[in-house]
């Protein structure tokens, strides 16, 4: 990758894009990034903050997203929902790596298409998972004691002021208009549940509960395809978190259920909260910044052309490690074993 090439994000004015741009430049200080977004002027000044960075003004409605004929990128990060998929275009007519996190489950089949049309144009990162993959990752660290995994049980809360700007306010809005059933695996059978078989309570790491019901998310898809697990669910809840509650800024608060068997057969059952008192924002910057230095090979191998999902590009212990350098932690819950 020459030094002019740089990371050309797509929304990068907004949370997701920022934060994951900020950690890209404290990781590795000389890698060339450009900050795109419709606020040329915002733009300039996230850009002037990061260094080594230039601002650039996307027009998403077109194939050349508006730039420069004679620019040059080295990956193209869709850090909002690519409607019209001219992103992913602009990445596969140039062969470079791309990385998209706002098309969610109901979403993804055209960029999934797309990939297969010209599976040999680039390497895509579907990381539309909740944090751009960071939750998956944790799960699989924790999960790495289990000689076999029987079911496993992600409880998330959003809380309400933590939803992101504009561009994440739509994403749950477009996800809830696509559909409201929820999709789990059960039995080793992919299904849709809705009604009373959707809801379910989620218990914050205070020990209160909040409302809350199965979502159709691809970290149920990529836990169970991944472990093996015949039995796998996510439940979502939107409100006040605990760290709110305590009078402190809205943390993140994500409980892992893991059962299944260790060493010998033995039963065995995982039972932890993921914790970040500063919220979603830095868990989603560090799924995006790690798919972004994968991608680029700037740790382990170039990666090969096609779709990819971020557990089978990642090392979930490589991961914990970041989300930890950025604040985030594991506590006990009940019944961890």
């Amino acid at each position: 990758m020459g030094q002019s090439e740089s990371v050309l994000i797509l929304g990068g004015t907004g949370q997701a894009g920022t934060g994951a741009a900020a950690l890209l430049r404290q990781w590795h200080p000389a890698l060339p990034l450009t900050i795109a977004g419709r606020d040329i002027e915002r733009a300039r000044r996230v850009a002037d903050g990061l260094g080594a960075a230039t601002a650039a003004n996307i027009d998403l409605r077109r194939g050349d997203l508006g730039l420069p004929a004679d620019r040059r990128y080295s990956a193209v990060v869709a850090a909002l929902w690519d409607d019209r998929l001219h992103g992913l275009r602009f990445a596969q007519h140039r062969g470079l790596p791309y990385l998209s996190i706002s098309s969610g489950l109901v979403d993804i089949a055209p960029e999934v298409v797309a990939g297969a049309q010209r599976a040999n144009a680039a390497p895509i990162l579907v990381a539309s998972h909740y944090c751009a993959g960071a939750v998956v990752l944790a799960a699989l660290h924790s999960a790495r004691q289990f000689d076999r995994i029987d079911a496993i049980r992600i409880s998330a809360v959003l809380d309400e002021l933590d939803t992101g700007g504009p561009a994440g306010i739509a994403d749950l809005q477009r996800w809830s208009t696509a559909t409201t059933a929820g999709l789990v695996r059960r039995d080793g059978v992919f299904t849709w549940v809705n009604g009373p078989d959707a809801q379910a309570d989620v218990r914050r790491t205070d020990g209160t509960d909040l409302p809350g019901r199965s979502i159709a998310i691809l970290d149920v898809t990529s836990l169970a395809l991944a472990t093996d697990a015949p039995d796998v669910r996510f439940d979502f809840a939107v409100g006040e978190s605990a760290g709110r509650r305590r009078g402190e800024p809205a943390s993140f608060e994500v409980r892992i259920d893991l059962e299944g068997a260790g060493p010998g057969g033995a039963p065995i059952r995982r039972s932890r909260y993921l914790v970040h008192p500063a919220g979603q924002r830095p868990m989603t910057a560090t799924g995006i910044a790690l798919g972004v230095e994968r991608l680029l090979g700037l740790r382990g191998e170039a990666v090969a052309p096609g779709i990819h999902t971020p557990e089978t590009l990642l090392d979930p212990a490589y991961a914990v490690e970041r989300m930890a350098e950025t604040g985030a932690y594991f506590i006990g819950a009940p019944g961890d074993s």
